[in-house]
């Protein structure tokens, strides 16, 4: 799979100037990280949640959480184990390649019986997303995803649903653990720095089994009866805003300790693709486009998120958080590195500036200062790898526009 992967590659080749690589579940967690994208959430209750998976993996999706926990109610927990199950050994049937996916689990239980349910069928499963993450509660969860893996390492795994011996399922797949940050003791004061130094020392410690950290900002909303218009950001409510900052203060550092930590959900979906599709796809490439996007997304609630997208990147967070899949192609839009930005930071890295020093940037508009920029330099070419690197006449609009599907 590879971001931009739907569209048609002489597409591709006018918009970029490099392209996004390929990828596999199996590639290395440095890739696989920030290529999570747009990371698209689906209650594991969906009647046809095969298709939908398909379907959303036409439509340029690489990511994608099967949700057992607060998307459903209390009381369909054991349905939803049972049609996730069901859905995955459709999908495994199937043979087609389907987005990175993860299971959003309630409990530490869930994990290694999930895995036994899976049957076969595991080798289609990427990890776990584990919620209300804190040092005490994490610790059980993690161990439950490695006791998962040994479990699919050491012996034959039964068909999905039966739990039966029914020969191996293949090689096993590392499986990959995705924290939500998103628990009272971290947003309250009297508690965070201890919260967050103990989350530091687990993450740190199963730092292999780690893939991104998530900010789970409904639920920090929610400890003060707060929830934002779609007129403002999460960077907005300053209650919000003050965690995030410590999250990656502490947690997504550039000094080799840090992890992803990918941006919160946007909660608004009144916009439809066809509202605004028409007058969009009659000349994807033509000049002056982009009034006449922007002016779209805001009719329809949806210049919100575009902000909170770039603020998020601004604030060191990579990735999303989505609940609609109408959201997934404006995050990979945006995620995209712009012809300036690499041109920025291949200059920064060249191995003669090894020795720092300034330079006038080759878009002749800024300064560069090697070694205070390093950072962000290296942080800016992880990201062209995953997410490719416009061509120096495209912008949002034309990379927006080419990934909506005919």
């Amino acid at each position: 799979m590879r971001h931009f992967g739907h569209i048609a590659p002489e597409v591709r080749q006018r918009l970029f100037h490099r392209e996004p690589c390929a990828f596999t579940a199996d590639s290395p967690p440095h890739l696989l990280a920030p290529a999570l994208g747009a990371t698209l959430y689906s209650p594991a209750t969906r009647p046809r949640l095969a298709d939908d998976i398909l379907k959303q993996a036409g439509r340029g999706v690489v990511s994608m959480v099967i949700c057992l926990e607060d998307s459903i109610d209390d009381a369909e927990v054991a349905d939803a184990e049972e049609n996730l199950v069901r859905q995955f050994a459709d999908l495994a049937e199937r043979g087609a390649e389907p987005p990175l996916l993860f299971i959003r689990v309630r409990a530490a239980g869930q994990i290694t019986d999930l895995v036994r349910r899976l049957g076969t069928s595991v080798r289609l499963l990427s990890g776990f997303v584990l919620p209300k993450f804190t040092e005490e509660r994490g610790v059980p969860f993690l161990e439950a995803v490695a006791a998962a893996e040994a479990q699919l390492s050491e012996g034959p795994a039964g068909p999905a649903g039966s739990g039966g011996p029914a020969g191996p399922a293949g090689p096993a797949r590392k499986l990959f653990a995705m924290p939500v940050l998103e628990s009272p003791e971290l947003l309250h004061l009297e508690s965070r720095a201890e919260t967050l130094a103990g989350i530091a020392r687990t993450v740190d410690k199963y730092r292999d089994r780690v893939l991104a950290l998530r900010l789970g900002v409904t639920d920090f909303c929610s400890a003060y009866g707060l929830r934002r218009p779609p007129d403002m950001t999460a960077y907005d409510v300053q209650i919000v805003a003050s965690v995030i900052a410590d999250v990656v203060n502490v947690l997504g550092r550039a000094d080799g300790t840090g992890f992803t930590v990918t941006g919160p959900v946007w909660e608004y979906f009144r916009v439809q693709e066809r509202m605004f599709k028409p007058q969009l796809r009659r000349s994807p490439f033509l000049e002056g486009r982009a009034d006449e996007l922007r002016q779209a997304l805001i009719e329809h609630d949806m210049d919100g998120l575009l902000r909170e997208i770039e603020l998020d990147r601004a604030n060191g967070l990579l990735g999303k958080t989505c609940i609609h899949p109408s959201h997934v192609l404006p995050v990979h839009a945006l995620s995209v590195v712009s012809h300036e930005e690499f041109s920025d930071a291949e200059d920064i890295l060249r191995p003669e500036r090894g020795g720092g020093g300034v330079l006038r940037s080759s878009y002749t508009n800024k300064m560069n200062e090697v070694k205070p920029h390093r950072a962000w330099a290296e942080r800016t070419l992880r990201r062209a790898e995953v997410f490719g690197v416009a061509k120096e006449d495209i912008g949002f609009v034309e990379l927006l526009t080419a990934g909506i599907p005919g």
